[in-house]
C-alpha cells in the first residue's frame, strides 16, 4: 500500500525510519538534517510560515538516532 504523502518531509521521514532501522548512522545522520530543514524551511522573516511539527513518530525516530549514535561511541 502506497502511502500518501502532502509534504517532502514525509517522504524524508519515511527514508529517516528506514536507515535506522538498517543501523545506517551515517545515512540518518544526513536524513535527520534533511527533515530538519524541511521543517524549518522560511524560517523568519516577515513571510514566515512554521513548519514544525514534531509528530510522536518524528520524537520515536529521533530517540532511535539518539539511541544508534550512542551505541556508535
Amino acid at each position: 500500500m502506497q502511502k500518501d504523502y502532502k509534504r517532502l518531509s514525509d517522504k524524508i521521514l519515511e527514508a529517516f525510519q528506514l536507515a535506522l532501522e538498517q543501523g545506517d548512522l551515517t545515512v540518518a545522520e544526513m536524513l535527520n538534517n534533511a527533515l530538519e530543514m524541511s521543517l524549518t524551511r522560511d524560517a523568519g522573516g516577515r513571510d514566515f510560515k512554521e513548519r514544525r511539527e514534531f509528530s510522536k513518530e518524528i520524537e520515536i525516530a529521533l530517540d532511535k538516532l539518539e539511541e544508534l549514535q550512542r551505541k556508535a561511541l
